[in-house]
Formats: C-alpha cells, structure tokens, sequence
C-alpha cells in the first residue's frame, strides 16, 4: 500500500494580485549587489530606485497602488547606490538603508508617505570602510541593529544612542547572510569563503563554525529555525542548487541535503516559524519552491511551486501581524519584475471552505512591541518576542466589509517614539499646525501616545482572555450534550 504524507499545507498555493492592486512605473535599481532592493511591512513598502544624484529609493503606502508619478517624492540622502533596506519591527515609520557609499542611514516616515523628498536622516552611521550589503534588526530588543559591509566588517548599533556598540572582523572574506535566532541571542551567518558560523556577537566571538557548507562559488544564504536548527541554501560542486539542514549543537555533518534544480540564480531562504514553513526564492527565477520541516527523518518535505511568467529581481516579505486572516493566508511576497517595472503582491494561501477561524494555522505570531530595550539586551538579557492572538483580529474583521483588508493594519496606532530622536510625535504636531489647528498649551502628546499604547495593550491581554473562556465555556457545553445524548439513549 502507497503511502502519502499527510500535511495540512500541501495544497497551499500562491495568488498574484490583479494589475488594479500592483505597484507600476516603478525605475527599479539596477545594481547588481547580492540582494532583495525592497522591504514591506503593513504600512509601507520601500523600493530602490536608478535616479539622479545619488542613491534614491521610494516609500510608498501599502494602498497607494496603480501607475507611479514620475515626480512622486523620493528619500535621498546616499550619494550611491542603495543596496539594502529594512523596516524596523517596532516602529513601522521607520526604516534603515544602506549603500555602496559605505553608510547606514536611519529614516522617520509621517504617516500617509511622503509628500515633499526627504534628504536628512535621523540617524546617519559612517562606521564602514566598503560597501554595506546588508542589515537587520535584532528581533525583540528596540532599536539594536546590525549592518555588514564587503570589507569583512560586522557591526552592530544602538540606534537610540547613536552609538557603535560591538564589532567583529571578518576579513579577508565578508558576509553574504545574516539571520537572528528566535529570541536574538544569536546570529547564523554564511561567509564568501564558504564557512557557516554561529555568532554570539555580544561576546564577539563566534561560537561554532562549519567549513565547506556549501561547495559552488556562488554565495551561500542560511536561516535560523525556531528550534536552533540551520536552513541552509547554496551551489554544490556541479553548481545544481541545493539546501541543507543543519543542528550544529550535535553534528558537523547536515542532518539532510538535497539538490533543488540547476538554475543559476541566489536562491533566498524565506521562514515561516508559525508553521514551520521554508520558501525558496531565486533571483532571476519566475517561481517560488516551498517545504514543510519537522523533527523527524527525512526533516524536509516538498510542498509544491508557484510558478509566473515574470522572473524576480528582488523579493520582500509581509511581517505576519500584516497578513490576510480572512483569506487564510500564511504569508506574502513583494517582488519586484524589472521587465515591466512593477511591484507584485503575491499571497500564499491555505484552501479552506470553512469561514470559522483556522487557530490550526494562526498559531500567536510576534507584535510590534519589543520584549526588551537595547540596554536589557546588551547587558545579556534575552527574550522570546512577545506575541499576539489572530481570535481578536478575526472576531473584528468578520464583522466588516469583505471588501475591507483583514490584516492587522498598524496604520493606527500610536508608535513608540526615541527619546534621542525627532519622535513621530513631532511630526504630526507640525502637520496639525499647517491644517490651522494648534494643541492646547502644555498638552503632553507623547505622554497621551504612551497612555494610549498601554490601554492597547491591556484590551489586547483581555481579548486573549475572553477567546481562551470562550472556548473552555464550548468545551463544557460539547462535554454536557454529549452526556444527554447517552442519558437518552439509555432511558430507550
């Protein structure tokens, strides 16, 4: 007898959006640099653009889709090239670029986008002598964010502070991936000379190291799981692409390596840690590969591919706070199509007939708060993030239009501000003022945003409550009819 495995995402497909819901007119960069050009999350998405002086890149609102103004406002402040950018997890204004002028540059977005070009930063980190290819905000500390550059220098900043806080040398390789663990005591990073390490970059010390991960001249990409294991993907000795899987606790050899295909692009690993879910994305690819992980051998199990007739030239991924719960869909891309200079959504979705709530799918996913400051971390403090319920958020976008979104917009409320910093606050007093309407003296609007925040925050935890009585309240009442029906039965 055959045996097929079962698995709750095996029909999970991938819908593009509609030309009425893409991103179009978009001048796409064309630097050639190892990366994905865009980040998104449920209020912005940022772009890098070509453009004159300097390295321009765009912020647009999620909503503002269609045809793109020629002389719609830009955030310009590199004198090259961007190459990265990364939207910090607990402030959705604000967002991090780096570039080919060897800078990290910090930026505040008002709320609504851009109205006029924006070429002061708030925050502007000259520590790198070579080109800066990437960065990426630690998971639950505020404001802690790393930055790797193409002289083999890793460097991790207090973005309140203002400060460089720790750094490793790498040279003569560099970098090509960074990835946090699941509570941000650790970074898994791939090296161009073919070397998987494990960082502690608290202690700057690297605390476990594999030579040879991967064997293609190529650079190699990875991806920490939630349970401390190591997804790698890479160039074997025929230069096929393959993945590996990888405990470096027990073992120097990958607990399971297979061969993709023999397309020649980066392939770039994207994680789901909710459903524990891998999707690979090559450059110059028009699909998308994806794999389901458990515990047990053989560790890695195919899915399925959602193929276009577009390839990609670079790719973002939806925090899972932005997603689509009434659509039941698990994750979504951003790609960006240099052919036609657009920005494509495309959403990953589980078929289901059913309108109640799938809890199967939406396990707690992280929320914008972090779990520590940057100071309770530096210090050796760690975290897991702090999570959110999906009950509430589907009990309230149920009773809307269908025609409305079912992500958890964050467009309203009140972000944090940096002490150190201009605050969003500020931002927003200013447009008050242009609309002819003033605060009343000494009205404290950052101490309202905090007040507000904390009542969020407990309406949030009874919410939670509520969902959890509910349920045992449903337990009770099945457990009750269930002994009627036996009464009756007995009584016949």
């Amino acid at each position: 007898m055959s045996y097929v495995r079962q698995s709750k995402f095996r029909h999970v497909y991938g819908q593009s959006s509609k030309s009425e819901g893409t991103f179009t007119n978009i001048k796409i960069s064309k630097n050639s640099a190892d990366s994905n050009l865009c980040s998104v999350n449920p209020k912005f998405i940022a772009i890098a653009v070509s453009g004159m002086g300097g390295g321009p890149f765009l912020v647009l609102p999620l909503d503002r889709v269609g045809r793109l103004d020629t002389d719609y406002p830009m955030v310009n402040g590199h004198s090259n090239d961007v190459i990265d950018l990364a939207w910090s997890p607990f402030h959705d204004n604000m967002v991090a670029s780096c570039s080919d002028d060897c800078t990290v540059k910090i930026w505040l977005i008002p709320d609504g986008g851009l109205k006029e070009n924006l070429t002061e930063p708030l925050r502007d980190f000259t520590g790198h002598d070579k080109r800066v290819n990437m960065l990426l905000w630690h998971p639950t500390a505020e404001n802690i964010l790393a930055s790797a550059c193409a002289a083999g220098r890793l460097l991790l900043w207090d973005v309140e502070a203002g400060t460089l806080v720790r750094e490793m040398e790498f040279s003569p390789t560099f970098i090509t991936c960074l990835s946090w663990n699941y509570d941000g005591s650790l970074l898994a990073a791939t090296t161009k000379d073919k070397r998987l390490l494990v960082i502690d970059i608290r202690q700057q010390e690297v605390v476990k190291e594999k030579k040879d991960f991967c064997l293609g001249a190529k650079p190699g990409k990875c991806v920490f799981l939630k349970d401390g294991k190591i997804f790698t993907t890479g160039f074997g000795r025929m230069s096929a692409r393959c993945y590996a899987l990888w405990d470096l606790k027990n073992s120097d050899k990958p607990l399971c390596e297979e061969t993709i295909d023999s397309n020649n692009g980066v392939l770039y690993p994207f994680y789901d840690p909710n459903n524990n879910i891998i999707f690979t994305v090559g450059k110059g690819d028009s699909d998308i590969k994806y794999f389901e992980i458990d515990d047990k051998p053989p560790y890695i199990h195919y899915l399925s591919l959602f193929k276009t007739n577009k390839s990609q030239r670079g790719v973002a991924w939806m925090p899972k706070r932005g997603l689509d719960v009434m659509q039941k869909e698990i994750f979504r891309f951003y790609k960006l199509c240099q052919s036609d200079s657009n920005c494509e959504p495309i959403s990953m979705i589980v078929p289901r007939k059913s309108e109640l709530f799938q809890d199967d799918i939406y396990d707690d996913c992280p929320n914008d708060e972090p779990a520590l400051t940057a100071a309770e971390w530096l210090e050796g403090k760690n975290s897991p993030p702090k999570l959110m319920s999906w009950k509430p958020v589907y009990d309230e976008m149920k009773g809307k239009s269908k025609s409305n979104s079912g992500s958890v917009s964050t467009s309203n409320k009140p972000q944090r501000t940096l002490s150190k910093l201009p605050a969003r606050s500020q931002v927003q007093v200013k447009s008050h003022a242009q609309n002819g309407t003033q605060l009343p003296e000494g009205f404290d609007i950052t101490e309202l945003l905090d007040d507000v925040k904390k009542l969020k925050s407990t309406v949030r935890k009874q919410n939670r409550r509520i969902a959890k009585l509910e349920k045992q309240l449903g337990d009770v009442v099945a457990d009750d009819d269930g002994k009627e029906d036996g009464e009756e039965e007995e009584e016949e």
